[in-house]
């Protein structure tokens, strides 16, 4: 599943740099992940990075865009065509949450 920001964002910014996908974004009023973009850290950590640094907490899982790690893998795959990933099948924990 994508993840989310929710109205409790305070503008901070932290989680935008953090993203390896450029998902983030600024909105109107609170910053925005584009869900075409996210792959919840699959293929670079075993943890969401914008979660990892919010100070409110606020980039949490999006209930109603739920993915598998196939899905998020291979998006990662297309958005980054210049890096190479192992195989999914061999994809170590440290580079998936699903893998925990």
């Amino acid at each position: 599943m994508a993840t989310m920001i929710t109205e409790e964002c305070i503008n901070c910014g932290a989680c935008e740099p953090e993203c390896p996908n450029e998902a983030i974004s600024e909105g109107e009023d609170i910053y925005v992940i584009d869900p075409n973009l996210c792959t919840e850290c699959v293929g670079f950590h075993d943890y969401e990075a914008c979660q990892a640094v919010c100070p409110v907490e606020c980039c949490i899982p999006d209930p109603n865009n739920r993915e598998s790690e196939e899905t998020l893998y291979n998006r990662a795959v297309r958005l980054h065509p210049d890096m190479t990933f192992p195989p999914l099948a061999e994809l170590p924990a440290n580079l998936s949450r699903f893998r925990k």
